[in-house]
């Protein structure tokens, strides 16, 4: 609707009322001389009282009512920047200048809205002069008022917008902060992946097969196989407590350890007291390495071995086709003074399977909270021992994965497998 529907009321006294109300220094006959010039016209609702960028030269005073005030943003939709009710006024700078509009009026509700033209209230000027200088002052005492709110508000949202850029810098800093571990945690994974063997070394009567999974970008278990001598290799499997960079570099350290020691001793348990003895001294740290060492002689194909508090590993007996696990009594390494392992000894024959696994295998667990357990995995080896080890290694790992039916992987899950030819 546009200003043409609009309706003109006579004045009536609730409309001096009104002028008295806003204009509160008028003497009881400049009201009157004021009343005199002002229209008082009806709007229903929905009407555009005026309209940004036209010119226009009235002030309105709200009697009755609700108007919203907008402008126009650069894409073309509208923006509210306020309502007025009773007692409010819009339009005073068309009493002062020769300027457009600067936004839209449109009215709420059936509203009644007072009017002073330019016109009239130059006419009021010459008529008296004292109520027209009145009238001004009151008008740019309201101007003056609300550009003391209006700075108020930009200093409140400068507060905000200074807030909300110290909390940008804040975020973008965790953000750096974050991308920085994430290449480290990168790096991290790209030197722990160099560290774990993807190839084995041909050695005539055997087959080796291992697959790792970190539960993180990182992770502490470790295997590797080790050729001490012409006639003996080592097999390592252990795990570093924790899933963090901390317990990745653990691993580091405790692999360069094996690789200086192991060589040196025909005992895999002197070894092992060795390398315990030295991650004793060299970190402080509350971690600890669950281990199983073995070391096998090519020639007569027995395995000598330890467990320091590893999980035990299962050993097929191709002849028998029995499984039995390797279960020499040890602490884990690296924590605590006075560690004791006993030392064994197994015999192995052409087709025997040796499976060598990190607690994360058989901790796995179901979408219904069941773990895989010990006796599953013996279930798959049994029935897949007569397979090449990479064969058994991917029977082992697509069973649990069938169990986890994609439920998160909570540790490192970590496999070394060993067939005798």
């Amino acid at each position: 609707m546009t200003r043409a529907s609009s309706d003109v009321v006579p004045p009536k006294r609730d409309a001096v009322q009104m002028l008295q109300r806003v204009f509160r220094d008028l003497s009881p006959q400049e009201l009157e001389t004021l009343a005199t010039v002002t229209v008082t016209r009806d709007y229903p609702a929905g009407t555009v009282v005026c309209r940004e960028g036209e010119l226009e030269h009235v002030f309105y005073i709200v009697q009755d009512g609700q108007v919203a005030i907008t402008q126009q943003l650069p894409d073309g939709s509208e923006q509210t920047l306020g309502e007025q009710g009773p007692g409010s006024f819009f339009g005073e700078i068309a009493l002062l200048e020769n300027r457009p509009r600067s936004a839209s009026v449109r009215t709420l509700t059936d509203s009644r809205l007072l009017e002073i033209t330019e016109e009239d209230f130059e006419r009021m000027i010459h008529r008296s002069p004292e109520a027209a200088l009145t009238v001004l002052r009151g008008v740019i005492r309201s101007l003056r008022e609300t550009d003391r709110t209006t700075i108020s508000q930009l200093q409140a949202k400068n507060v905000e917008l200074e807030r909300a850029y110290a909390d940008l810098k804040a975020a973008q800093a965790q953000l750096v902060e974050q991308e920085r571990l994430k290449r480290e945690l990168e790096i991290a994974a790209e030197v722990q992946r160099s560290i774990l063997p993807t190839e084995f070394p041909h050695i005539p009567g055997f087959e080796f097969a291992a697959y790792a999974r970190p539960a993180r970008e990182v992770g502490g278990d470790y295997y590797d196989l080790l050729l001490l001598d012409d006639e003996r290799f080592g097999l390592v499997m252990a795990d570093v407590s924790g899933k963090s960079v901390h317990a990745a570099l653990y691993m580091a350290v405790t692999r360069a350890l094996f690789l200086a020691e192991a060589a040196e001793y025909q005992s895999p348990r002197d070894a092992v007291y060795q390398i315990h003895d030295l991650l004793m001294t060299s970190s402080d740290s509350d971690m600890f390495v669950t281990a199983f060492y073995g070391v096998v002689n090519q020639r007569t194909r027995e395995m000598r071995y330890v467990r320091a508090g590893h999980d035990l590993p299962i050993h097929f007996h191709s002849q028998t086709r029995q499984l039995s696990l390797l279960q020499a009594r040890g602490r884990f390494m690296g924590s605590l003074e006075g560690l004791v392992l006993d030392e064994a000894t197994v015999q192995l024959a052409p087709g025997d399977a040796l499976v060598c696994y990190s607690d994360g295998l058989t901790d796995a667990a179901s979408p219904d909270g069941n773990y895989y357990g010990l006796e599953r995995l013996k279930g798959v080896v049994a029935r897949a021992a007569h397979k090449t080890a990479p064969a058994l290694a991917e029977a082992i790992i697509a069973d649990v994965d069938t169990f986890r039916a994609g439920t998160p992987q909570p540790d490192d899950l970590t496999l070394l497998v060993m067939k005798v030819q």
